[in-house]
């Protein structure tokens, strides 16, 4: 184990053997920490914080403190981070709260830039870019495989799902559409995250299928129950279509359009 001198850990923390912790670093109580996993100089990780294997953590991170919710009085709440995360300098991430469940939950290979926060109760998937300066308000539910463009601002109890690409400096008050692009302050949809499948390397006869499932959820003029009978009719053929099903089924704030 690599432990600088000067970093102070709690006696009750769990730290794989494997673990590099710099420079006066602070782990706190009730902590576990995977193998692989490497803590740059001047790193604060709070009470009750799960750190998975291989992730990185950069100078002035502060990961697993309390939450900046008034209604939170000192109740025991636990934030969950996943294996091969990259976290830059300054990133925020806060542990939950009674009223959410008491968790917020990071998956694996995300990467956080410099100054992202992530609020109480949030829950954030695998795979996603989260660039310079995005704020995450809390309860906010994002997917799988989605970039957040800096300085982006997400509201409380928002959900941003699968695949979708979110512009620079954009203010998202609703849920996302997976595989949409959305962009600006109030921000509306532009279309497929085309040139994010095509780097996948999906076929085009499945982005075909995807642009005409966009056009009958934005822009047929059908009522949520008539999209999603349709859109269910195609799923055998497609099955990514499913996802634009379970934008539709699980938004609770209505969809930006």
């Amino acid at each position: 184990m690599n432990i600088h001198p000067t970093a102070i850990i709690d006696p009750s923390a769990v730290i794989h053997p494997t673990v590099s912790i710099g420079a006066y670093s602070i782990v706190g109580k009730n902590t576990t920490i995977g193998e692989d996993t490497m803590l740059k100089s001047h790193v604060i990780v709070g009470d009750n914080t799960t750190i998975g294997k291989r992730n990185t953590i950069f100078q002035f991170a502060s990961i697993g403190e309390i939450p900046q919710d008034l209604k939170f009085k000192g109740e025991t709440t636990y934030l969950e981070v996943g294996d091969d995360n990259t976290i830059r300098e300054s990133c925020t991430f806060h542990r939950g709260t009674a009223d959410g469940g008491n968790l917020t939950k990071i998956g694996n290979n995300n990467l956080f830039m410099v100054n992202t926060h992530i609020a109480h109760d949030c829950m954030v998937g695998d795979y996603n870019v989260l660039a310079n300066n995005v704020g995450v308000a809390g309860h906010a539910h994002i997917g799988n495989f989605i970039i957040v463009g800096g300085q982006t601002g997400v509201h409380q109890f928002c959900r941003i799902d699968d695949y979708a690409m979110i512009g620079g400096a954009s203010l998202i008050l609703k849920d996302v559409c997976a595989f949409t692009t959305v962009s600006g302050n109030p921000s509306t949809v532009h279309g497929l995250n085309k040139e994010g499948m095509r780097r996948k390397g999906w076929s085009k006869e499945t982005i075909e299928t995807l642009d005409r499932a966009y056009d009958v959820v934005f822009r047929s003029g059908k009522i949520k129950a008539d999209v999603i009978a349709e859109l269910s009719t195609w799923v055998a053929d497609e099955p990514k279509v499913a996802l634009f099903i379970e934008s539709l089924q699980n938004s609770k704030r209505g969809l930006i359009r």
